[in-house]
């Protein structure tokens, strides 16, 4: 298939597809829901909602919803059951603090898991599968700027680092061995409409959050870190043609935005927007966290599938802040922060991922 301007013509790759999104509740799980509906025969969604809500989901006619973890067998044979076209693995258990707690779960989760959907492509015949990674996991903290798919890292200091490099080679070898056609997408720090803010959540929605009730926000560190924030529709362009397009199959990708923001701007603009007077504090550095800037190189997704990440920052940003405004209630009855999050928000909820590293 191809377009006008000679490329593939990824949009029209789904048409009669049953597409899989696991973690399909998530901010970019919900966005790629919402793009694919009008494509695809149907779409599947998986999630267990641990980190998200029902409410999320797109309700459309050609979407079904399965609540469950992706480490149940019997949830994963429903959602097969489907016979899918196409899997996206979003699922996770998100993320560098929250792994740093549970590193247990986060071997079952983000490996484990991992693992069965892609015994599962296996046997169903998948025609993609798409891994949702992370940039900031492989390429560790002495990767020279801009970052490049192939640096990678075996200096990981998380955790969620690890069984994020675990996932990529579990494709590497499931391609290889079983020629189940694989895409590696590296995600870089997502922001905007679709996530819910809370403990071990992305510094965007927790920021905007906190601003919102007019509490400082907390930086780690000096301020002057920077990370590659990427709007959430530049990711799920990414996602769509990677999904279909055959130059994608066994490769990895940045998809990030490919600019700088600093940690100290970002608290700013977000204090700016929402007219917070509270300004910013200072919290000590995790001992994990030690990449002080991150910044994608997203010339090679660019040259073999055609992505162009083109949000404005800013205007991005005030999008993030007007979907929190419109679901203000439904945000604050989730209570992403904990039981009785009150007292300034459970003290800013020091384990809350404030300059998290990427979103999934």
């Amino acid at each position: 298939m191809r377009d006008l301007h000679g490329d593939f013509d990824h949009i029209g790759a789904y048409e009669d597809k049953t597409v899989l999104v696991t973690g399909g509740a998530g901010a970019i799980g919900s966005n790629l829901v919402r793009a694919l509906s009008p494509l695809c025969k149907q779409v599947v969604v998986i999630d267990n909602l641990c980190s998200s809500a029902r409410w999320n989901i797109p309700s459309l006619p050609n979407v079904m919803f399965v609540e469950g973890d992706i480490l149940d067998e019997v949830k994963l044979k429903r959602c097969y059951f489907e016979s899918p076209d196409i899997v996206f693995h979003l699922a996770a258990f998100f993320a560098n603090q929250n792994s740093v707690d549970h590193p247990e779960s986060d071997l079952m989760v983000n490996g484990m898991g991992t693992l069965r959907l892609m015994e599962y492509s296996v046997l169903a015949g998948v025609d993609r599968f798409v891994y949702a990674s992370s940039g900031c996991s492989i390429y560790g903290s002495a990767a020279p700027l801009p970052l490049k798919e192939d640096f990678v890292s075996m200096h990981l200091t998380t955790p969620y680092q690890i069984t994020k490099m675990l996932g990529e080679l579990y494709g590497n070898f499931f391609w290889h061995h079983f020629d189940l056609p694989i895409v590696k997408a590296r995600f870089f720090n997502s922001y905007g409409p679709g996530e819910i803010p809370g403990q071990y959540r992305n510094v965007i929605p927790n920021f905007t959050y906190w601003a919102m009730k007019g509490l400082p926000l907390p930086i780690t560190g000096n301020g002057e870190e920077t990370r590659d924030f990427t709007f959430v529709g530049d990711i799920v362009d990414g996602l769509l043609r990677s999904g279909t397009n055959p130059a994608a199959i066994g490769e990895e990708f940045n998809l990030a935005s490919g600019r700088e923001t600093s940690i100290k701007g970002l608290a700013e603009m977000i204090n700016d927007a929402t007219c917070n007077g509270a300004g910013i504090k200072w919290a000590e550095v995790r001992k994990w966290d030690t990449k002080k800037r991150l910044r994608a190189d997203v010339s090679k997704a660019g040259t073999l599938l055609g992505y162009n990440p083109d949000q404005d920052f800013h205007e991005g940003l005030m999008l993030q802040i007007e979907w929190m405004r419109e679901n203000w209630d439904a945000i604050e009855a989730y209570n992403a922060f904990g039981p009785g999050a009150s007292s300034a928000v459970r003290d800013m909820t020091v384990k809350a991922d404030t300059k998290e590293e990427c979103t999934v």
